[in-house]
């Protein structure tokens, strides 16, 4: 049976892109199309996106709910991989550039909740058939902290279409200051602890915690794990409430954006059959970085967010040995925190020819690093999914993970498993683990015949969109029965 489907979340590849909810908007639409659902996605209309797009027209039907006539709703031309995009245009969102939370000083836009209520409040007027479209969903699925009040306004405009909240990294809340409830016209009623009050703050996520009919996360070990005081961030209590509507459901990656058979950003592509341009983009990208050319040399890469959640603090402590006995080399991309961007640029500052550093990100440079790489590094404290260490396996560049959350799901440890391993899996969090990790996987890659094994079980692993979007359906039409009950 064919749904109609709301997508609603505050950043989709390749429109708009900090992290990998993106990756994930921008796939499982397409996936969820391709199994023959009507989806329609929505997405703010940000400053950057009107500056670089030329095809977007209005959708002459849209009427902005009452309070929000400055709004608009705004479609390119012509519909990509089966769904149309939806992008709202107001203020806060279309006047301003940068960052879609962030303003220049890397400190969070002040309006962030009155922004992200309006788009809330658009997104319930097109689910309940108010704002002119004659088209209207079945079921709407919302993601974040950024969409958490849509099920919360559903329920207040009495919506009759099932919500769906998916927490892609429970670490984020959207929590704001008591009077914020008033301000953005939420009834007082809702101020408890059973709804939208949060140690005497306001929290976005709650409300799609509380008042969605399902929950969905992007593991199953990290639904789990939210749900006890290590990694519920003062939520479990609620998450252990509500376990038996809460479903972890593996993200999968896009199989045509990340193929080292046809990807554009390679210097030489390469199968699993033929690992040819695997060596000679390894080679391209030492010289395009100021690293030794060197193809025995183990390639150690880290594409990650600079913070303490990804462990760049344990690689800091756990590399040096490993490069004082010339055993590696290490290539880093990414940005966060102050600190640690001037800590690995002092690693490759003493380490010339071995380390090479990029602050930023540079989705190109992304696609060569991990298909160049020998091993890449994913040390994080806690990862809900994680999309990186998929890449990795999908172009023979075996992942070593931390065992938590989605890479607990998807990579295999050859240590413990020699014939079904994937990569190299630590449990303690600390460098000397991490360090130990590198070592075993080192002496595997002097054992090209069990390594050339080793990457091919990844490379022929199959982490597409396909088997989690009918999970994502099942979970759809648990939650429209439940509605229908109700």
């Amino acid at each position: 049976m064919s749904h109609r489907i709301l997508f609603i979340a505050s950043e989709v590849q390749p429109w708009i892109k900090t992290g990998g909810l993106a990756d994930v908007a921008g796939a499982l639409p397409k996936a969820l199309a391709a199994l023959g659902h009507d989806v329609r996605v929505l997405l703010p209309a940000y400053g950057d996106i009107l500056a670089g797009e030329q095809s977007l027209r209005p959708v002459h039907r849209f009427r902005a709910p009452a309070g929000f006539e400055d709004w608009q709703l705004l479609t390119p031309r012509r519909r990509t991989d089966g769904i149309r995009l939806w992008l709202a245009s107001g203020p806060g969102f279309s006047d301003r550039r940068g960052s879609p939370y962030l303003d220049e000083h890397g400190q969070d836009w002040p309006d962030n909740a009155v922004r992200f209520n309006a788009f809330c409040r658009i997104a319930t007027a097109l689910a309940s058939g108010r704002a002119g479209t004659v088209w209207r969903p079945h079921v709407v699925h919302c993601n974040d902290w950024q969409t958490g009040l849509v099920p919360v306004w559903m329920q207040q405009r009495r919506v009759p279409a099932a919500s769906i909240f998916t927490v892609h990294n429970l670490n984020y809340h959207g929590r704001f200051e008591p009077q914020t409830l008033h301000r953005l016209g939420l009834p007082s009623y809702l101020w408890h602890a059973d709804a939208l009050e949060f140690y005497g703050d306001l929290s976005f996520i709650k409300g799609g915690l509380v008042f969605a009919d399902m929950l969905t996360t992007v593991s199953p070990t990290y639904a789990e794990e939210i749900c006890t005081p290590a990694r519920g961030e003062g939520l479990d209590g609620l998450l252990r409430h509500r376990r038996e509507d809460l479903v972890g459901i593996l993200n999968g990656i896009d199989p045509d954006e990340w193929d080292p058979r046809s990807d554009p950003h390679l210097p030489a592509n390469f199968s699993v059959q033929d690992l040819a341009g695997k060596r000679q983009t390894k080679q391209h990208l030492q010289q395009a970085l100021g690293l030794e050319v060197a193809a025995d040399m183990p390639l150690l890469v880290m594409i990650s967010r600079l913070v303490p959640q990804k462990g760049v603090d344990l690689v800091l402590q756990a590399l040096p040995d490993l490069l004082n006995r010339g055993a590696v080399q290490l290539a880093v991309l990414g940005s966060g925190e102050s600190a640690l961007e001037q800590r690995l640029r002092d690693l490759a500052s003493a380490y010339p020819g071995r380390v090479a550093v990029q602050i930023g990100f540079d989705e190109a440079l992304a696609h060569r690093l991990e298909a160049a790489a020998d091993l890449f590094l994913m040390p994080s404290r806690f990862e809900p999914c994680g999309l990186n260490q998929l890449y990795s396996l999908r172009y023979g560049t075996p992942p070593v993970v931390h065992r938590c959350g989605g890479l607990a799901d998807s990579v295999v440890d050859v240590t413990a498993a020699p014939a079904a391993g994937t990569g190299f899996v630590f449990d303690q969090q600390t460098p000397e683990a991490l360090g130990a990790a590198i070592e075993h996987a080192l002496a595997l890659f002097r054992q090209p015949q069990a390594w050339r094994q080793l990457q091919a079980r990844g490379m022929n692993a199959d982490f597409g969109w396909k088997r989690s979007a009918r999970a994502y359906v099942e979970v759809y039409e648990a939650a429209m029965t439940r509605l229908a009950r109700t």
